[in-house]
C-alpha cells in the first residue's frame, strides 16, 4: 500500500470516528446495529478507536433472523466478549411466535425482510434515538440517497426528500419525539476501502469471507449455501464447491461466489477485477429494481 492510500484511508478513519463522536454528543439513546459483516466489523473497531480505552456510549444490537451463518453468530460472540460490550439481540422469531410477521413460503422463502419488524419493535423497545449502521453509498442506488444522518418519522420510516443538507460535515441530529435517525459513518467508503482498512489494521474477520469449500445448490444463476433454512426440492442439486461470500446475511438470501482467494491480498486483487456488485450477491435485491428502496421506506436498514 503506498503513501497516498494510507493517507486516503486515514482521512476515512477520521471522518468516522468524528461522526461516531457526533452521535455519542449529539444523542440520548443511540446504538450500533452489529450483523457480523465486514462493514459493521469495521464500525466495532473504529468506535474502539474514537472511544477507548472508555465503554462504547451505546450497546451493539444484532437483528438474529434465527437463519444467519453459524460462523458469523460464533464471531460476534466472541467479539463482544472479547472488547467487554453490551450486546442486545432482536429475534425475528419472537415475532413470527407472537404473530406480529407471517414466514413467507415457497422455495425462495426468506426471513430477511421480516427483520425489519424485529428493528422497528427492538427500536422502540429500548428507545433508541440513533441507530449507526455500516450502510456505504456504493453499495446500492438507494442507498446512495442517503445522508449520513438519514431521519426517520414516529414510523421507523424514510422519505428520501425529507433528508436534510449536510454541508462543510455539519451533522443536524434534532428530531422530534419518537422519530430517529440512522447513522452512516462510513458512508464515503466504498468495498475497496474497507478492506484495505481491514487489511492495514489487521482486523480478524468471520471465516466466511475466505474461500472454503462448502455443499452449495444453484439458485437463480448464482451459489447459496446448502443449509435446512433453504426449502430444497428434487431440482436443487447438491455440490460441493470452494466459495467465499463478500456479504454476510440471512442464509437464503446470501449468495457465494466461486473464489480461490484465500488471503486478504487475493481478496482485494478478486474485487478489482470483479464485474459483479457486491449486492449482486443479495437476492433481496434481485426482487424488483426498486427492492432496496422500498425496503428503506418501510424501515429496512
Amino acid at each position: 500500500m503506498n503513501k497516498d492510500q494510507l493517507d486516503y484511508l486515514d482521512e476515512l478513519e477520521a471522518e468516522a470516528i468524528y461522526i461516531l463522536r457526533e452521535v455519542a454528543g449529539q444523542f440520548e439513546k443511540p446504538a450500533l446495529l452489529f450483523s457480523g459483516g465486514k462493514d459493521s466489523i469495521t464500525l466495532v473497531y473504529l468506535a474502539l478507536k474514537a472511544f477507548r480505552p472508555g465503554k462504547f456510549p451505546f450497546p451493539l444490537v444484532h437483528i438474529d433472523t434465527g437463519h444467519n451463518f453459524d460462523e458469523a453468530i460464533q464471531y460476534r460472540d466472541q467479539l463482544v466478549e472479547r472488547i467487554g460490550e453490551k450486546l442486545i439481540v432482536g429475534h425475528v422469531q419472537d415475532d413470527i411466535d407472537a404473530g406480529r410477521v407471517v414466514e413467507q413460503k415457497g422455495k425462495n422463502a426468506s426471513r430477511n425482510q421480516l427483520q425489519t419488524v424485529t428493528l422497528l419493535n427492538t427500536i422502540a423497545k429500548y428507545q433508541f434515538d440513533a441507530c449507526i449502521g455500516g450502510a456505504r453509498r456504493d453499495e446500492e442506488k438507494a442507498r446512495a440517497k442517503e445522508r449520513i444522518f438519514s431521519v426517520r418519522d414516529e414510523f421507523g420510516q424514510w422519505d428520501p426528500k425529507r433528508q436534510r443538507p449536510e454541508l462543510w460535515n455539519l451533522y443536524n441530529g434534532k428530531i422530534h419525539k419518537g422519530e430517529n435517525v440512522r447513522v452512516f459513518p462510513i458512508s464515503n467508503w466504498t468495498e475497496m476501502d474497507v478492506w484495505n482498512y481491514i487489511r492495514r489494521e489487521n482486523i480478524p474477520l468471520p471465516s466466511l469471507y475466505f474461500a472454503h469449500e462448502r455443499d452449495v445448490i444453484t439458485r437463480n444463476g448464482v451459489y447459496m449455501a446448502a443449509s435446512p433454512f433453504l426449502n430444497l426440492d428434487d431440482e436443487d442439486v447438491i455440490e460441493r464447491k470452494n466459495v467465499r461470500f463478500r456479504t454476510v446475511g440471512d442464509m437464503t438470501c446470501t449468495a457465494a461466489v466461486e473464489s480461490y482467494a484465500h488471503e486478504i491480498d487475493d481478496i482485494i486483487n478478486e474485487i478489482g477485477s470483479s464485474r459483479i456488485s457486491e449486492r449482486g450477491a443479495r437476492m433481496d435485491d434481485k426482487v424488483s429494481e426498486a427492492a432496496m428502496e422500498e425496503r428503506k421506506k418501510g424501515g429496512y436498514f
